[in-house]
């Protein structure tokens, strides 16, 4: 199982890698789905355990009073104004078989942060792009209550219901949607 999700992982770096190669200088700029982030802080963030080391992370976070979001956006700011679109396109394909992982998110976890993040960016952008079932599979799998309640999802009395896969979360009123959508509902975005 681990080798399929580092393969899903090293695909959809090299896809996003693929299409963030094409994106014009106001798409760069534009807002994400991530408040307060254009798509560059996004890729600066999930770029980040490529070009910084452990160290100026930990550095960064005890700046924050160990706030991890907190100081997530201080460096995404930083390296956004750093480097440049393809140097960030650069290092991530550079990095499609990197073997990071989130603090306790072990693989899934990787997979996810390149996957949800991803969506900030097309969805954004109104871009056409659908990220493949298996690996929205891996990723739905994965999501608990505790992930909601991380993400500060409403999902109160939901039950969500993908119409384009097999996959079902939480109990009450249906909300059916394509599964990348509901992903973005889990992860308390707003579509």
């Amino acid at each position: 199982m681990t080798a399929d999700i580092r393969a899903a992982i090293a695909a959809e770096r090299r896809d996003q890698a693929e299409l963030l190669a094409t994106l014009t200088a106001e798409q760069w700029d534009a807002p994400s789905l991530c408040e307060g982030w254009r798509v560059k802080e996004v890729i600066a963030h999930t770029t980040l355990p490529f070009h910084s080391s452990p160290a100026r992370v930990l550095k960064e976070i005890a700046k924050s009073a160990g706030r991890f979001n907190h100081a997530a956006d201080r460096m995404a700011r930083k390296d956004a104004a750093a480097l440049s679109t393809n140097e960030l396109v650069s290092v991530l394909k550079a990095n499609a078989d990197h073997p990071w992982t989130p603090p306790g998110g072990g693989p899934t976890g990787a997979l996810s942060h390149d996957v949800i993040h991803g969506l900030d960016i097309t969805v954004a952008l109104g871009l056409d792009r659908t990220v493949p079932h298996d690996r929205l599979r891996l990723v739905l799998d994965g999501m608990t209550q505790r992930s909601v309640k991380y993400f500060g999802a409403d999902l109160a009395n939901k039950r969500l219901e993908a119409t384009d896969l097999d996959w079902t979360f939480g109990e009450g009123e249906p909300v059916r949607r394509p599964a990348q959508e509901l992903l973005l509902l889990v992860c308390g975005r707003r579509i």
